[in-house]
This record gives structure tokens, C-alpha cells and sequence, in this order.
């Protein structure tokens, strides 16, 4: 019997979900950094601080989400995430239409929308274990992962093609329809059991960040996502009007570009089973680093030298190499962290690592309401230096295979 036969019906459905929601929130994300530039000609500090409050419910409300995923129903969970998402696009789209849709207003509604995000990653985690056997834990998580890779690649495209001929309106549209199959989908998973907890919340969150911060593998994991973050957003940010203004790119080359950082995700994800078994578990984790500082290279080098070419080239390696750590950091998170703990390591990781994201956008707010977006480009750059030094000075590349269960 083939591997995937082997996987539980509830799992292709969460799978399936997985592949939906990512889609919605891809061509959400493409769209409105778009409207920005395009429609509302924000500046390169509007549309950071656009990123910037898109991102803020990373940083409030994981840790929230990550309790309240320990303490109820998971299924529910998603589903209601996944509602509130649908109904920040379905709001988008009447003030579209009412020609009512304003830069704040736009910013809001990507806020509330975040929010369902945010429960929907915090809580995802947890309930893959639930669904699949421990053998098969590493193959679940690069097919969920397989998905987003998908979803990048199809969104940031979709949205530049439709934006650049048919309109936002369409490109929202698009995003509601996958919004609504995935909570369509989500509502026919089984409800896991919910073991009531002792105690105060703070207690209960502490347990958890305790249990990371003290981790020797986790500890660098977290770490080095919190840099690439910071680094990342500060670069993704200033990256529309960058692309826009100094590399004199179209709506539908900056969603081409942006598409680009799909494909390598797709590429990494494909190739994850395969790389598992040629290097080790500590190497596969330590190339995902090793391909975003590659790729900053190569992105910071079209300062120098624009190009549509290396700019497509840099998103490549920010997809292909980050994808293997992403598939890689969580299948070690899954096994190192007792069940009941999982989903508040998740949430503590998430506030940390997504919370770090709208810093880069404040950052890059700041420095392109002085300077050039180049310049956010370049700074972005040398932050990609420091996560793949802190991870190479860890235990992580020493890791020959997937730790044991604790």
C-alpha cells in the first residue's frame, strides 16, 4: 500500500483545507500590498506599515490561540478561524464595490482577517498528530506544506494576472471561494477530545515557554526564525514599491516575482522525502538558512544590477530552502514536545517568530520614510547573515535523524 493510501480520510480533508485556506490567504496577501501601490499609490513607509498592521495579530494573539487550542475542540477552532478570514474578504469586497475601500479601512479588514490565520496555524499543529502515525508524521507535514507551497506560488500569480486585467474586486472574489471550501471541509473533521486543564492560564502558557526557551534544539530554532522573520518582512515590505519604482516592474511581474517564492517552495517540498534521506535531519534543517541568505544575495546584487531575472531568482531560494526548515523544524517540534504541550510550544514559537514580522515591517517603515526602498533591501540583507550563523554554532546540525518521541 502506497504511502498516501496510508494516510486517514480526516487528514486528506484537513490536508485539502490546508490547501484552500492557504490559497485564500496567498491572493489575500498579494492583493492588498497591490491596491497600495497601484490604486492608492501608498509610499514605501504606507505600504510597510500596511504590512506592519496585517501582521500584528501574529504577535497578540498566538499565544491566545495556542490555550485556547489546548483547552477545546481543534475542529471548532478552524473552522471559525477560517469563517472569520471569509468574512474580512467578503467585507473587502462590498466596499470595493461601493467604491467605499479606503488605505485604513484596508488595513483593518487584513487585520481581522490575520486574526483567523493565526488560529488556524497555531491550531493545525496539534491536530496532525491526532490524525496520523508517528512513521508518518515527516510525510504529513511536507504534503501540508507541499500545499502552501502551492498556494504561494498560485496566489502572488493569480492576484498579479487578475489584478493587472479583471481587478481587485475578482482577485478578492477568487480568495472568498477558497475561504469558504476550506471551512466547508474543516466541518467534517472529527472532534478530538478535550482534556480539561488545571490550573491558571499563566501557569499553563509559562509551562510552555519554559519548555521552549530551555530546549537545546528548540531554543536555536526559535532564535533563527525570529531573525529570518525580521529580516524577511523587512524585505518583503519595502519589496512592491522596490519592485515597482527601481526595478520598473507591472503589477503582473511583481505577482510573477512574488509566484516565484511558490515554485521554490514547491520545489523544496517535493524534493523534502528525497533530501531525508540522503543528508542528515541537522542538514536538512540547516539548508533552509543556508537558501534564504543565498537568496538575499542574490537580491541585493539587483541594487547594483536591476533585473525582473534576479529578483525572480532571489524568491526562488527564499521558497526552496525555507520550505525544508519548515517541514524539517516541525516534525522536530512534534516529536520533542509532549502532546499536551504542543500546541502552546506552537503558539509561544508563532507570537515570537510571526511576532517578529510586523518589527520588520516597522523597520522597514522607518528606515523608507528616510531613504529609498533600496535600502531596506540591503538592510534586510545583512539579517540574513546573523540566523544562518546561530543556527550553525547550535546542537541542531548534529542532529543525524528525528529525535525520539518524549
Amino acid at each position: 500500500m502506497g504511502i498516501s493510501a496510508r494516510f486517514s480520510p480526516p487528514f486528506k480533508r484537513l490536508a485539502w483545507s490546508n490547501l484552500f485556506a492557504q490559497a485564500a490567504e496567498q491572493i489575500g496577501l498579494a492583493t492588498a500590498p497591490l491596491l497600495a501601490v497601484f490604486l492608492f499609490n501608498a509610499s514605501t513607509s504606507q505600504t510597510a506599515a500596511l504590512q506592519m498592521v496585517q501582521t500584528l495579530p501574529f504577535l497578540l494573539l498566538a499565544i491566545p490561540a495556542g490555550l485556547l487550542a489546548d483547552r477545546s475542540s481543534r475542529k471548532t477552532i478552524l473552522a471559525y478561524a477560517e469563517a472569520l478570514r471569509a468574512f474580512s474578504f467578503g467585507l473587502i469586497l462590498l466596499l470595493l464595490a461601493l467604491e467605499s475601500l479606503t488605505l485604513s479601512t484596508l488595513a483593518l479588514l487584513g487585520f481581522i482577517g490575520a486574526m483567523g490565520t493565526v488560529a488556524y496555524n497555531v491550531t493545525t499543529p496539534g491536530l496532525v498528530p491526532i490524525l496520523v502515525a508517528r512513521p508518518l508524521l515527516s510525510m504529513a507535514n511536507s504534503r501540508l506544506e507541499l500545499a502552501r507551497s502551492i498556494a504561494f506560488t498560485s496566489g502572488p500569480s493569480v492576484a498579479g494576472l487578475v489584478f493587472s486585467f479583471i481587478g481587485a474586486s475578482f482577485s478578492y472574489c477568487i480568495a472568498l471561494v477558497f475561504s469558504l471550501a476550506a471551512v466547508n471541509l474543516l466541518r467534517s473533521l472529527p472532534t478530538n477530545s478535550v482534556t480539561p486543564k488545571n490550573g491558571r492560564l499563566w501557569a499553563q502558557l509559562s509551562e510552555g515557554m519554559y519548555f521552549t526557551l530551555t530546549s537545546p534544539l528548540l531554543r536555536p530554532v526559535l532564535v533563527t526564525a525570529v531573525i529570518f522573520n525580521t529580516s524577511w518582512f523587512m524585505l518583503q515590505a519595502a519589496f512592491v514599491p522596490y519592485a515597482a519604482h527601481y526595478l520598473g516592474l507591472s503589477a503582473f511581474e511583481v505577482g510573477a516575482t512574488m509566484a516565484c517564492y511558490g515554485f521554490g517552495m514547491i520545489g523544496g517540498a517535493v524534493v523534502a522525502p528525497w533530501a531525508s534521506k540522503q543528508i542528515t535531519f541537522g542538514s536538512m534543517i540547516v539548508s533552509g538558512p543556508i537558501g534564504a541568505l543565498l537568496g538575499a544575495i542574490v537580491i541585493a546584487c539587483s541594487v547594483g544590477y536591476p533585473s525582473f531575472i534576479l529578483a525572480c531568482i532571489s524568491f526562488f531560494l527564499f521558497g526552496a530552502g525555507p520550505i525544508l526548515w519548515t517541514i524539517s523544524t516541525t516534525t522536530l517540534r512534534q516529536t520533542v514536545t509532549p502532546p499536551d504541550l504542543i500546541s502552546r510550544v506552537s503558539a509561544v514559537i508563532m507570537t515570537m517568530t510571526y511576532g517578529a514580522r510586523p518589527v520588520g515591517a516597522l523597520i522597514a517603515a522607518a528606515i523608507g520614510s528616510v531613504y529609498p526602498p533600496e535600502y531596506c533591501i540591503l538592510a534586510a540583507a545583512t539579517g540574513f547573515i546573523a540566523q544562518l550563523a546561530v543556527i550553525v554554532f547550535s546542537k541542531v546540525p548534529k542532529l543525524v535523524s528525528v529525535p525520539a518521541v518524549v
